[in-house]
């Protein structure tokens, strides 16, 4: 595929926005402050933790800190994969557009600075909550089994997150006002510099999809499938480990009911964040549909029918 010089400006628009937006750990997001722990991480459109109604005020801001820190070491965890998948594929501009690899290596190496922030996150996390929290995936090895998929797979579910990304920030993070102030700000910045990542995902995807045969796009549809499928079996044995730590560490004994149902609602709100909020947005979904035929459309609402929730 030849590339227009209307792909070629927008690389050049997300250079220019990557130029304007950049920001430093230390000097813009953490400014040497520290986690608010009277306040909530997560806001309720995320956590969904209102749903818990045996849940006293102050186990509530306990549970929304310990999503918090799952969330970012979430997009810590996918951002490993996103990155080594963006530099990997530089080598399709290596001797043609110059503006389109100066876009993904500035990519490449936002991502690289977001994995930091999100390990120095944990640490500040883990300095202020209780021991015994596990984040249980480790990044190698996720990205090691994404990066076996096609590479149309690994950029409609790259896109998918970095969409859903925009969408929690704008619709869930940005209008509350309870959050603790540092958490909130880490979501700012990271949005800022996501914006235009989410536009070169899309580019990438529509010119690898020009460049795969029918027979090669029908299996990627697979691997979408299929990874979608292994993110869920990411949240389920998270959501397990995040509710234990909750009762081992909320200073009362919680009766089996409320833990069946705690374990439950947090596999429902992991769902949400990482698949649901992100097949429902609606330029994800049209991107999809256009990229695949009927049957694969189809054959991708089976899959995710069961986690809609």
């Amino acid at each position: 595929m030849t590339f227009t010089t209307t792909h070629t400006e927008n690389y050049a628009r997300c250079i220019a926005a990557s130029t304007r937006v950049r920001w430093d750990i230390d000097r813009d997001v953490i400014r040497g402050r520290v986690f608010d722990f009277s306040k909530s991480f997560l806001p309720d459109g995320l956590s969904r933790i209102s749903r818990l109604d045996f849940l006293q005020p102050a186990e509530q801001v306990r549970l929304s800190q310990i999503q918090g820190r799952t969330y970012a070491n979430m997009f810590g965890l996918v951002e490993r994969f996103i990155g080594i998948k963006m530099l990997e594929i530089t080598r399709d501009h290596w001797f043609g557009d110059q503006v389109a690899l100066e876009a993904l290596v500035r990519f490449t190496d936002e991502e690289l600075k977001h994995q930091e922030l999100f390990r120095r996150i944990e640490r500040l996390a883990a300095a202020g909550m209780p021991p015994g929290y596990e984040f249980l995936p480790t990044a190698n090895d996720v990205a090691a089994k994404v990066l076996q998929a096609p590479t149309w797979s690994v950029l409609a579910l790259t896109c998918h997150i970095e969409l859903f990304t925009q969408t929690h920030y704008r619709q869930s993070i940005e209008p509350e006002n309870q959050l603790s102030d540092l958490y909130k700000d880490v979501f700012l910045y990271h949005w800022r510099e996501e914006s235009q990542h989410a536009i070169v995902d899309v580019l990438e995807w529509e010119r690898e999809d020009a460049r795969i045969t029918p027979e090669e796009r029908d299996a990627a549809v697979d691997g979408l499938i299929a990874l979608i499928g292994a993110i869920d079996g990411i949240l389920q044995k998270q959501s397990v480990a995040d509710a234990h730590y909750f009762v081992v560490t909320c200073g009362r004994r919680v009766p089996q009911t409320q833990l069946d149902k705690l374990a439950t609602s947090l596999l429902d709100a992991y769902r949400w964040q990482y698949i649901v909020s992100g097949a429902q947005q609606a330029r994800f979904r049209e991107l999809l549909v256009r990229l695949t035929t009927t049957s694969q459309w189809q054959r991708i609402q089976s899959a995710l029918s069961p986690l809609m929730g």
